[in-house]
């Protein structure tokens, strides 16, 4: 086992365990990963766990805020992996919704999936833990439609369950009112909640409506176990970056001491370089416009000194600009060039930014063919994943354009909502 499970972290997240090809074979989640991934190392009865510790290479890891967002952050990388020592949360969608739907009168419903127009609240891991929620909330606010039409009121009606949607007199700004108050409780906005009840109290108990002003204390006494359940502020999104880094299954460089003089042959180079950073772009149809910079330093992700980009002077697709402003940004300061810059791309996209690198080395690394283009090769010289020095360069270029796409299909969700 490359790694010290002993140096993890006694803080909460979820651990992933890989095999020598970098390939994601267990995901777990830990209030305390030091001591839960310690315990597999202590474990000798359990035949699961000493199978997949012989199978197992490396442990990565994603540090969350809390227990429960690790468990939910375990359930979307169980999904999307499926790691072969996981045996549950591997089939349908883990999470649920509770979803405020966008109509003339509005519904709060349970859902699995964000197709419908409405504001969505979650998630939830269990089903059983939102319709709770679902419950609670549909019971104390009075929220239940029933979909009849009978003039005095359906069952439900009577029994203190339906809105009164059913009948002719139905008054939809105070079941609009009622949902609003959901909308706050959902949202945690305390003091909005707190400020509304307090207001329509004051009305009620104007009016000499005792009973509805009554009711509406007991709302503000049995919310508050709500705020618990919602308290995780979690989307699929947040961990992006650092799912993106945990989850490459880009190989260590064994011998970085060969790669690094096949390199300093190759490029003609003063000397060995130790510190090799690589940019990608991405974007879709020109649109969420990125880009990425991964150094490796001695031949392994330093993960201090990646960064991602938003390109910001571009409104389309134009990779040989993109790469000129991001470049231009990462080396704002001089300190900050590496030994070697690679560009994911062929001899234009070098092209682009060999004005702003006029003594640093650069080389592009163009796909499919594996062609290096350099000062010493113009024309371009294959390379082959065979070699040390070709095995470091293309795993950097990989590994660079997986963490750009991350970033661009983040980028790109956030924009859709």
């Amino acid at each position: 086992m490359k790694t010290d499970y002993k140096k993890l972290p006694g803080l909460p997240g979820v651990y992933l365990f890989k095999d020598p090809a970098g390939t994601v074979i267990y995901v777990g989640k830990a209030k305390s990963l030091k001591a839960r991934v310690s315990s597999y190392f202590h474990n000798d009865t359990d035949w699961k766990v000493q199978a997949l510790l012989q199978e197992a290479d490396t442990i990565e890891h994603i540090i969350t805020l809390t227990e429960h967002e690790a468990l939910l952050l375990e359930a979307q990388l169980v999904q999307e992996y499926l790691p072969k020592f996981n045996v549950l949360l591997k089939t349908g969608q883990p999470f649920v919704y509770l979803c405020i739907t966008e109509t003339s009168i509005p519904e709060l419903t349970i859902v699995r999936s964000k197709t419908k127009k409405g504001t969505y609240f979650g998630p939830f891991i269990h089903k059983q833990q939102a319709r709770a929620v679902h419950t609670f909330l549909i019971n104390t606010f009075k929220l239940f439609c029933c979909n009849k039409k009978i003039e005095n009121g359906c069952l439900d009606y009577h029994l203190g369950r339906c809105a009164g949607t059913c009948m002719k007199s139905f008054d939809p700004s105070e079941y609009l009112f009622r949902m609003s108050l959901v909308k706050d409780v959902l949202k945690e906005d305390h003091k909005e909640f707190l400020k509304k009840l307090a207001t329509k109290i004051k009305e009620y108990s104007a009016a000499f409506e005792f009973e509805k002003a009554r009711t509406l204390h007991g709302y503000r006494e049995a919310v508050e176990s709500i705020f618990g359940t919602l308290k995780a502020r979690y989307s699929e999104e947040k961990y992006a970056s650092a799912v993106a880094l945990a989850t490459s299954s880009i190989k260590e460089i064994d011998n970085y001491p060969q790669a690094a003089q096949e390199l300093k042959n190759l490029l003609e180079l003063p000397g060995l370089p130790e510190t090799i950073d690589c940019f990608d772009i991405s974007h879709f149809q020109s649109q969420a416009l990125v880009g990425s910079c991964i150094r490796f330093t001695h031949g392994k992700p330093d993960k201090n000194n990646f960064r991602r980009f938003k390109i910001k002077t571009l409104t389309e697709q134009n990779d040989y600009a993109a790469l000129h402003e991001i470049v231009s940004r990462r080396y704002k300061d001089p300190k900050d060039l590496p030994d070697l810059v690679v560009i994911d791309g062929g001899k234009g996209q070098r092209s682009a930014v060999l004005p702003l690198l006029p003594n640093t080395p650069c080389v592009s690394l163009a796909k499919r063919e594996e062609i290096l283009f350099s000062d010493a090769h113009p024309e371009g010289t294959p390379l082959t994943a065979h070699t040390p020095m070709g095995k470091l360069l293309i795993s950097l270029r990989d590994y660079t354009h997986h963490f750009a796409i991350t970033f661009h299909r983040l980028t790109r969700s956030k924009a859709r909502s």
